[in-house]
């Protein structure tokens, strides 16, 4: 067998003329071997078998195997072979399998970047796309968990695009982060695109359900849910995530809050996202001037109805921390599991416990203020309460000694005359102080009692 090195110097020393005997002898190969590659009947690198194929016999039904089934293994395969009558190893199965190119691509199992993607037109103010955003490891002292959420919603034509975080994905909290990116998109489209999120439409079937179907008709808008396995189809919002992942969420300081992350990726869409430039058939234009051409439909002056509930923990002061600001509770709530929950778009709060009982009302501040509202009937109960349990007395030093008082000492007395008592079991005989002399009666009084015992 020659190798490609081989085979283009035989024909390179064949071109000047040089006879095979002549080739042959300088390359030290054989004069049929160097006759049969310049004549073209064997292949470089190639070794010819001295006989057929013992797989031959097998390619049809391998082959049509796997185009029954293109994700039979290959150990399966080997066992019904075994049944055919194949000799062979299990690694030459393989081999040529993979060398033939026997096993076909899956066409229903294509991802999007192994498959032609279609041109889908986006025309100004058609589709608005939705998407949730999971982000790892959001700060402890948020107390949303190992996962916090960032709903993104991106205008399909011009690529503007805002986002809300959020500590959950539920439809309450989907609805009133949709209401703040419209708001911040600056009005509606004719079309809301979203996946197979359950709190939509029923994931299996793709048809919307009647809780959201409500809050499409209070905004005016049409859903349409993507095809299973097209993640492309909203390929706008998903590299809006990529970019919100990688170059916000990853560089965020661990130190703040909420409010500041917030406001901190409303102001990374505004200076990174409305600034990309995007081709136009004028020229080459920012996203803000784009999306400032697309004929959007004003947002409804209120919100969808609905009403938004998440838990909190009170503190000793019972005061309950929601968005930047503290609401106070009743002082038997101090340190307690409670639920907070307000309409959206709403102008109040309710404070519950973990039984659904509603112990306080206050008016619901704007997020990130810092205010302490507070009820002046709790203030009161709370100052009681405090005054109540703070009165106890100078604190003790660690060394102080506190020998027993006359009530230990009255106990004391009693236990020493009680007849059953196990320390009278056994006199002292030195409990006198006048005793001189050991009376061995006292014990042997006292071996009796046991003996009775």
């Amino acid at each position: 067998m020659l190798t490609w090195e081989d085979d283009m110097e035989v024909h390179a020393l064949r071109k000047r003329g040089w006879s095979i005997s002549a080739i042959a002898r300088h390359t030290g190969f054989d004069r049929k071997t160097v006759r049969k590659y310049l004549a073209g009947g064997a292949e470089p690198g190639v070794r010819a078998r001295p006989g057929p194929n013992p797989f031959d016999p097998f390619v049809d039904y391998v082959s049509a195997r796997l185009v029954e089934d293109p994700h039979l293994w290959a150990r399966t395969l080997y066992d019904e072979l075994e049944d055919l009558g194949f000799g062979l190893s299990y690694q030459s199965l393989t081999r040529n399998i993979r060398t033939r190119n026997l096993r076909p691509d899956c066409q229903a199992c294509r991802t999007a970047t192994d498959r032609p993607n279609a041109v889908i037109e986006h025309p100004p103010g058609d589709e608005t796309q939705w998407d949730w955003l999971e982000l790892p490891d959001p700060p402890e002292f948020w107390g949303w968990g190992k996962k916090a959420f960032l709903l993104v919603g991106s205008l399909a034509h011009s690529g503007k695009w805002r986002a809300v975080l959020s500590p959950s994905m539920d439809q309450p909290h989907l609805v009133a982060a949709i209401d703040t990116i419209c708001r911040g998109l600056g009005g509606l489209t004719r079309v809301w695109r979203f996946d197979r999120m359950a709190t939509v439409c029923d994931p299996g079937s793709g048809r919307v359900t009647a809780t959201f179907a409500g809050v499409a008709k209070h905004y005016g808008v049409s859903v349409a849910i993507c095809p299973p396995r097209r993640g492309n189809r909203k390929g706008v919002v998903e590299k809006v995530n990529h970019t919100a992942a990688q170059r916000w969420w990853r560089t965020l300081d661990d130190d703040m809050t909420v409010e500041q992350a917030q406001a901190s990726v409303d102001r990374f869409a505004r200076v990174r996202g409305d600034t990309r430039m995007r081709l136009t058939a004028d020229g080459r234009s920012s996203v803000a001037v784009v999306a400032k051409t697309e004929p959007l439909r004003p947002v409804p002056p209120a919100p969808y109805p609905m009403i938004v509930s998440e838990s909190r923990t009170a503190s000793r002061q019972a005061l309950v921390s929601y968005r930047g600001n503290r609401y106070s509770v009743p002082p038997e709530l101090a340190a307690a599991q409670v639920r907070v929950s307000h309409p959206i778009g709403g102008g109040y709060l309710d404070v519950a416990t973990t039984n659904g009982i509603v112990v306080a009302r206050h008016r619901l501040a704007a997020d990130g203020l810092g205010v302490m509202v507070r009820d002046s009937g709790h203030v009161i109960a709370l100052d009681t309460a405090a005054m109540a349990t703070a009165n106890t007395g100078r604190p003790h030093r660690r060394k102080e000694r506190i020998p027993p008082g006359p009530a230990a000492k009255t106990a004391a007395a009693q236990l020493l005359n009680f007849p059953d008592n196990a320390n009278s079991a056994v006199e002292s005989p030195t409990s006198s102080p006048d005793s001189a002399v050991i009376d061995m009666s006292v014990y042997e009084r006292a071996a009796q009692k046991r003996t009775l015992q």
